[in-house]
C-alpha cells in the first residue's frame, strides 16, 4: 500500500540556482537567485527583487531546502528587521556561489561589455577613428600580461615595461599610474571600462585618446568682450596637486574658444553668441563651471554628442 511521504514544512527544494551566502553571528544564511541576475542587481541594471530571487525566503541551506528559522534571523539581524531587508543585505554583502561554467560565462560577458565600452570611447589621436574591439582587446591583454604596463614605441605599438607617456614617474607629485590587470566579475563593466581607458591612455600600447565631445555653447554678446576672470583651462586630470593654475588673460570669448579644439560653427543670433565644436572630455566640467561663473547663469553648455568618432574604412 503506497504511503505518502511528507516533506517538512521548512524544506523547499530548488534547482538551477545561483546562491548568495552571508555569515552573520554564528550562522550562515543563503538566498536562492536566478542565474545572471545577482550582478545585474548589484550594478543597478536590475532593480526588481522579484526578477532576482527565485523565492523570497532566507535559507540555512538551499541545497537541502532548509529555510532559516525566524529565531535565527532575529538573533543575527535584529528582532525588528523585516525579512525583505534581511534578503537585501545578503544580496548586497553576501558572497556569490557559482559553478565553473557559470563563472566563466560571467567573466566572458563582463569582458565583452568592457571591450565594447572602451572601443566606443577611445580613438586614434591622429585619424580620430575608432579601433576595432579586437585591437582594444589585444592592447589590454598586453597590459594585463605584463603587470599592467607595456613599452610605448614611437608608433605606439610596443611591448615590455615603460614609464607613463606623460613623462612623469609614478612617484612624481604623489600620483599613482593607472594599471590594468584584467576583468573581474566583482565590479561593474562600466567602472572597469573606465579603469581600462585610464591605463591605455597612460601607457599607450597603441596610440589612443578619449573621443571628443560635441558641444553647443551659448553666451550673451554683452559678456563676450569682457575680461575673463579665474584661471586658465585645465582638465581635472591635469591639475596640479595644489589645484593652482596660471592666471588667464583675454576676453570671455577667447577663453571659451580656448576650450574648443575644433570649431564647427560660430554665429551671433540677436543678443546671443553661439559656437558648436569639439571638446576634450576632461575640459567639459571646467568649461561648464567657467560659463556659469562668467555669465551668472545666462550662458549654457549643451552636449550634442558624448563621444564623436569616425568609423574605420
Amino acid at each position: 500500500m503506497p504511503q505518502n511521504i511528507n516533506q517538512p514544512s521548512n524544506q523547499i527544494r530548488l534547482t538551477n540556482v545561483s546562491l548568495v551566502r552571508l555569515k552573520k553571528g554564528k550562522k550562515r544564511f543563503e538566498i536562492a537567485c536566478y542565474k545572471n541576475k545577482v550582478l545585474e542587481y548589484r550594478s543597478g541594471v536590475e532593480t526588481d527583487l522579484d526578477n532576482v530571487l527565485q523565492i523570497p525566503n532566507v535559507f540555512l541551506s538551499v541545497s537541502k531546502g532548509q529555510t532559516a528559522p525566524s529565531e535565527d534571523l532575529k538573533k543575527a539581524f535584529g528582532g525588528k528587521t523585516p525579512v525583505n531587508d534581511v534578503i537585501m543585505e545578503i544580496l548586497k554583502k553576501g558572497e556569490m556561489q557559482v559553478g565553473e561554467k557559470e563563472r566563466h560565462a560571467q567573466l566572458e560577458r563582463v569582458h565583452n561589455e568592457v571591450i565594447d565600452i572602451v572601443a566606443g570611447k577611445l580613438v586614434d589621436p591622429r585619424s580620430k577613428r575608432i579601433y576595432t574591439t579586437g585591437m582594444i582587446d589585444k592592447a589590454l591583454d598586453q597590459l594585463s600580461s605584463q603587470g599592467g604596463a607595456v613599452q610605448k614605441t614611437d608608433e605606439g605599438k610596443g611591448s615590455g615595461t615603460a614609464t607613463p607617456t606623460n613623462g612623469e614617474s609614478s612617484k612624481e607629485k604623489g600620483k599613482e599610474v593607472p594599471t590594468w590587470t584584467g576583468v573581474v566579475t566583482t565590479k561593474s563593466a562600466k567602472s572597469q571600462a573606465l579603469d581600462a581607458m585610464k591605463a591605455l591612455i597612460a601607457w599607450q600600447p597603441i596610440l589612443v585618446t578619449r573621443a571628443r565631445m560635441r558641444l553647443r555653447v551659448t553666451c550673451p554678446t554683452s559678456i563676450l568682450k569682457q575680461a575673463a576672470k579665474g584661471q586658465t583651462k585645465k582638465g581635472s586630470d591635469e591639475e596640479d596637486a595644489d589645484g593652482a593654475g596660471e592666471k588667464s588673460t583675454g576676453t570671455v570669448k577667447d577663453r571659451i574658444l580656448s576650450y574648443v579644439e575644433q570649431v564647427e560653427t560660430q554665429d551671433t543670433m540677436g543678443s546671443e553668441w553661439e559656437v558648436v565644436g569639439f571638446v576634450e572630455p576632461g575640459a567639459f566640467k571646467v568649461l561648464g563651471e567657467f560659463i556659469r561663473g562668467e555669465t551668472k547663469g545666462r550662458g549654457r553648455v549643451e552636449v550634442l554628442d558624448m563621444a564623436v568618432t569616425h568609423e574605420g574604412d
